[in-house]
């Protein structure tokens, strides 16, 4: 993909078979249809560093590489925080995201394209529901889990905080039971579908103009300093200063706000090696900000999520509400390996300005 090209993905529903591990889904919400069955996330790393409480799956993205065989079939999964005290201003603590990346040879899939119909074998692991190559998974979220009820042994939990929402939600009821537990949608999930996508058109004709514009203005900015000889001039910079960044940050908002136009329900837009579509000129990420690869690679930008997603998650409540104006995701230029080990890459969140109503996201 060139970095010019942004491909746009929107929700879809589909058939729950479509969304296993074995089709290499891009998706939204449900458990996380994990690659590699080994080196998944270790537990502390799924806590958000805030409140110290489990994430919960958000999306993945599968985003294989052409023409690199370590990275054939190639997923990034993203994972946030349900608890809205921790989305304060501009801080990605809240929020986590892991690279899986396998040749197309290895020892977990076929070789072979997965079948376009139905599977008719579809394993235990296939719906990923209590385990994966030995590996024990949450009942409730689908992430690595060892914890087991100390009744009926049957279920396991990433810890007691999942625990105690699958006994309340239902099995209290099935625990002990002749039928054992129901494999059923947890609340604490987000809705599950699946994540389609599709080319950008009719917008990189315009795009070099906008950003050179947009440099030149920032320049402008720099140089409206006044020579501050006296406390009137000071303050006449000040004030002057802040008119021009509130001008800068309605431009942006309003480019990205032209920009999202055509596709009003994009949920993503990918563009590994672009640029994201910044919703203010505030907290934008310099280069020395994203912090290179522990390969020591350069990383660059390759998806962002957009606020709309936010009305299909359901999160809205009375005072509170987890929020962002755009999420930015930066992985490694090279997409190393790490033996089978998942890998940590970078988020930098972006929210909206104080004076700005987030685009087609219902109140």
């Amino acid at each position: 993909m060139s970095s010019a090209e942004v491909v746009l993905g929107f929700l879809e529903d589909s058939e729950p078979w479509r969304l296993r591990a074995s089709q290499f889904p891009s998706k939204v919400g449900g458990k996380p249809a994990w690659l590699s069955q080994r080196g998944l996330p270790s537990l502390a790393g799924l806590e958000c560093e805030k409140c110290g409480l489990p994430m919960v799956f958000l999306l993945q993205v599968y985003a294989p590489i052409s023409g690199q065989d370590r990275s054939f079939h190639r997923t990034l999964f993203l994972f946030c925080c349900k608890t809205p005290d921790c989305y304060s201003q501009n801080d990605s603590r809240c929020m986590r995201v892991f690279r899986s990346q396998l040749p197309r040879k290895n020892e977990f899939y076929s070789y072979d394209p997965p079948p376009e119909d139905e599977p008719q074998n579809l394993s235990e692991e296939d719906h990923n529901v209590l385990s994966i190559s030995g590996v024990k998974l949450c009942w409730v979220c689908g992430c690595p889990g060892n914890k087991a009820c100390s009744r009926c042994h049957s279920v396991t939990y990433c810890g007691r905080h999942h625990q105690t929402v699958h006994w309340k939600h239902s099995h209290k009821k099935e625990c002990l039971s002749a039928e054992g537990p129901t494999v059923a949608s947890s609340p604490f999930l987000f809705p599950e579908s699946e994540l389609v996508t599709e080319p950008e058109e009719g917008v990189q004709q315009g795009k070099e103009g906008e950003d050179a514009e947009g440099e030149e203005e920032q320049g402008n900015v720099q140089k409206g300093a006044v020579d501050p000889s006296s406390s009137d001039a000071l303050e006449e910079a000040d004030l002057e200063e802040m008119a021009l960044h509130e001008t800068e940050d309605s431009k942006v908002f309003q480019q990205f706000k032209k920009r999202i136009a055509s596709e009003p329900h994009q949920v993503i837009r990918y563009s590994r090696g672009g640029c994201p579509l910044w919703v203010s000129s505030d907290h934008v990420p310099s280069e020395d900000q994203i912090p290179p690869c522990i390969c020591g690679a350069k990383r660059t930008f390759e998806f962002q999520v957009m606020p709309q997603l936010l009305n299909s998650l359901y999160v809205d409540s009375t005072g509170a509400s987890i929020d962002w104006g755009t999420v930015a995701v930066y992985t490694c230029s090279a997409s190393c390996n790490h033996g089978d080990q998942y890998c940590s890459e970078f988020i930098w969140k972006q929210d909206f300005s104080s004076d700005q109503q987030t685009p087609n996201k219902k109140t």
